[in-house]
């Protein structure tokens, strides 16, 4: 599995329509996983605890897919700035910027919050 010490994240089981993608670290699970265990990059949202926040921590607006098995090793990872985050699949943009109160929880968390650029 590689040298990263992170447990992966859950992988999609489905690639339909209900895909969403996490606002900050734009990891791709669908909405009932989301729901069920929340993000494994960002628990602080809990998301599995607050269903609601599902929907302000997530997008379905998102383009392009890149799974990433290591993502210490992964140049494509390091470009996408998800070299620290689980591995899984993730969205290689997305075009929301989270709510201002989420924005103020990753300060709170002392997590960086890179917003898409353009919004």
């Amino acid at each position: 599995m590689g040298s990263s010490n992170v447990p992966p994240a859950q992988i999609p089981t489905s690639f339909g329509h209900e895909l969403r993608a996490c606002l900050r670290c734009r990891l791709i699970k669908t909405y009932d996983q989301f729901r069920e265990s929340g993000c494994e990059n960002c628990p602080f949202f809990k998301m599995d605890e607050d269903h609601e926040r599902v929907v302000d921590c997530t997008t379905p607006n998102f383009n392009g897919i890149i799974s990433v098995m290591d993502p210490t090793k992964s140049w494509a990872a390091r470009w996408l700035r998800i070299g620290k985050f689980a591995p899984g699949c993730y969205t290689l943009a997305v075009s929301e910027a989270l709510p201002e109160d989420l924005k103020n929880l990753c300060e709170d968390e002392r997590v960086q919050y890179l917003p898409p650029k353009g919004v």
